[in-house]
């Protein structure tokens, strides 16, 4: 009988779409954007992609292993439309990872943690949730509210 190569399951301790909880400690009363918060934003983004391409790597090498094998019409299908699943999850982590380095970069470059629309900071809370963040809350609400309007016209 032979066995199916199955995607890899979404892992239910973290979703890698989010970002890791650090060891580190966000320090709320340093400097904002001083060196403590650049090694703590600096740790949570690099863990994050760390986590995203060894993800990544497990399901390339399941593909290595070789095609689908179901004798079976439906259990077939059953298991092409799991990749094609899995296989879009990876495009939007490969997105994902992209939108890390850009953070990362802007980290480097002395512009991370300030929006990128009005210039001001971005909240730490916002920024441990989300360390990608390019816009402040206000500015990414009136953004998405211009994006649902040009979009019903």
């Amino acid at each position: 009988m032979a066995t199916a190569v199955q995607p890899t399951k979404k892992k239910s301790a973290g979703d890698l779409s989010e970002p890791p909880k650090t060891d580190a400690v966000l320090d709320y009363d340093a400097p904002f954007m001083g060196k403590s918060h650049q090694a703590y934003f600096f740790q949570k983004l690099t863990e994050w992609k760390a986590g995203i391409v060894r993800d990544v790597d497990g399901t390339r090498e399941q593909l290595r292993e070789g095609p689908i094998r179901e004798p079976d019409a439906t259990d077939r299908a059953s298991s092409e439309t799991d990749w094609s699943i899995e296989l879009r999850r990876r495009d939007r982590q490969r997105k994902l990872v992209a939108k890390i380095d850009a953070a990362l970069r802007r980290l480097e470059n002395g512009e991370y943690g300030y929006c990128v629309v009005t210039g001001e900071p971005i909240s730490l809370a916002r920024l441990d949730a989300r360390p990608i963040a390019t816009m402040t809350v206000e500015a990414q609400e009136r953004h998405e509210r211009n994006e649902r309007t040009t979009r019903d016209e």
